[in-house]
């Protein structure tokens, strides 16, 4: 693992097993985030993307390959390293703001109350808890209570909340998944101000499309493996280059579309030319 990789996930397999039913959610999975990315993982329901992330925040495990995160290996943690895992190396936002937000405790309480754990006292807590108020933009409702926040609002104040320790990785579910279009517009692009201010490393999983056209880099996730990546030069002027990408045992994902419309299935034909794969259909048997 390179010193500018903050997740460094190579080969993970997860399966899950009930009697006699056995559904493997991830099938060699390997990705790496750069210190200081914000990158958006996208991918139908079922393909494995909410998998990954349980794993990456540690409140899973793989049945195989391995998965390094903020420079702590999440294999086998002990509950006090789990702990420490979660308290300073990395934040999590939940669709539900409610897991992230005490009902009964203003904004500004709630992001003190997690420095509270962690055990900063005094100046220090009320400085950062001024601190990450500015920094999501809910200085002006450090007052209120969650109920009394619209829904994009709750979600800042969430936000605040995962940001409170100053984790090297900040990792979303779904975080505009409850929100119209407008309040996603909005929390994203303060998640961008966040991650370009701060330096914190994002991962953000979504099966929104708009979602991801709001980062420069989006990775797709199929049949638990990832797929394709798009890269963004610039947000906002075109849909980015895509490209296929080969995991360590040479395989990629064709895109769908190519396989339908070319009619490629079981089994195809590869010639190297000079500068490209040429891949073809098969002959039938």
């Amino acid at each position: 693992m390179s010193d500018t990789d903050d997740i460094v996930c190579r080969d993970l397999v997860r399966i899950y097993r009930s009697r006699d039913v056995e559904v493997q959610a991830l099938q060699g999975l390997t990705l790496t985030v750069r210190r200081g990315e914000m990158v958006a993982v996208v991918g139908e329901s079922g393909s494995g993307k909410s998998t990954l992330l349980g794993i990456l925040s540690a409140l899973d495990e793989p049945s195989a390959g391995s998965a390094v995160v903020a420079g702590t290996d999440l294999s086998g943690l002990s509950a006090r390293r789990r702990t420490a895992f979660h308290r300073h190396a990395v934040g999590f936002v939940w669709q539900q703001t409610a897991r992230n937000l005490i009902p009964y405790l203003t904004v500004a309480q709630n992001v003190s109350a997690v420095l509270a754990v962690a055990g900063v006292r005094g100046p220090a807590r009320a400085e950062r808890t001024a601190t990450v108020l500015d920094l999501v933009g809910m200085r002006e409702h450090a007052d209120a209570l969650p109920e009394d926040l619209s829904g994009g609002m709750q979600q800042l104040a969430a936000i605040g909340v995962a940001l409170a320790n100053e984790p090297r990785v900040l990792l979303a579910d779904e975080p505009t998944g409850a929100l119209d279009r407008a309040s996603a517009r909005a929390v994203l692009a303060t998640m961008r101000a966040v991650n370009e201010a701060s330096g914190v490393t994002m991962l953000v999983v979504t099966h929104d499309e708009r979602v991801a056209a709001q980062v420069r880099r989006t990775v797709r996730i199929r049949d638990g493996r990832t797929s394709t990546e798009t890269i963004r030069d610039d947000l906002g002027t075109g849909p980015g280059e895509e490209y296929a990408v080969i995991d360590g045992a040479g395989r990629l994902q064709l895109p769908e579309a190519f396989q339908r419309a070319l009619g490629l299935h079981d089994r195809v034909r590869l010639s190297l030319q000079d500068d490209h794969v040429a891949i073809r259909p098969g002959a039938d048997r």
